[in-house]
């Protein structure tokens, strides 16, 4: 009986990453919600604050996800890859509330149509991981599988889109924007929202790694 106990719930984990990956679109559309309606106070208190329960859901998803890693007996994939990719996820969720507390702390006179472009890309990038991620159970399929990496490739192009929207985006604020404080305030953003898509990227380096060694 006790055995039994300690017998692998493989679904568990999938399940959970998957649970995960749910929270972070729901961060990063709330997130995008933000920004469309920046200019109302209203709508913007009421994003962040959606923005934060999303984030609070994902890091009890990461806690759960933690516990099950040190009492399972047998893990459908290796502990260490388990581990490592809900701990990637999970900073990018921080990394949509980070970007949401400090268009907060720092009072952005606007928004740009840069931190639209960057923002889009983001949660792009957010959909097609939560994508890739619900593949994960079934790698052992080629099918499956290749839709994975196809997925990963993708994440990829769209980590390159945002680089180059970012270099854009400082070239312009440095050439164009005469306040210093809105440029230090806009630069720091921008380098959040850009980091979004590269803990992404990050993120699909991992599933490539796993979708390799396990299907």
């Amino acid at each position: 009986m006790l055995f039994g106990k300690l017998l692998p719930k493989e679904g568990n984990f999938f399940e959970l990453f998957n649970q995960h990956a749910e929270r972070i679109v729901d961060a990063a559309r709330a997130f995008s919600n933000l920004v469309a309606n920046y200019s109302d106070t209203h709508l913007r208190e009421k994003y962040n604050r959606n923005v934060d329960n999303a984030e609070h859901a994902a890091d009890r998803v990461t806690q759960e996800v933690n516990r099950l890693i040190h009492t399972t007996f047998i893990t459908p994939i290796d502990r260490e890859q388990i581990h490592a990719l809900i701990n990637l996820m999970d900073d990018v969720a921080d990394l949509i509330q980070d970007s949401a507390e400090t268009m907060a702390l720092y009072d952005v006179r606007h928004m740009t149509e840069e931190i639209s472009r960057l923002t889009d890309l983001s949660v792009r990038c957010c959909e097609r991981v939560q994508d890739a991620v619900k593949l994960l159970a079934r790698i052992g399929e080629p099918a499956v599988a290749e839709s994975a990496l196809k997925t990963c490739e993708e994440i990829d192009r769209l980590e390159s889109d945002a680089d180059r929207v970012m270099r854009s985006a400082m070239s312009k604020l440095f050439r164009d924007e005469p306040d210093v404080r809105e440029i230090i305030k806009l630069k720091a953003i921008y380098e959040l929202l850009e980091t979004i898509t590269d803990k992404c990227e990050d993120v699909a380096n991992q599933i490539e790694g796993i979708v390799l060694e396990n299907s």
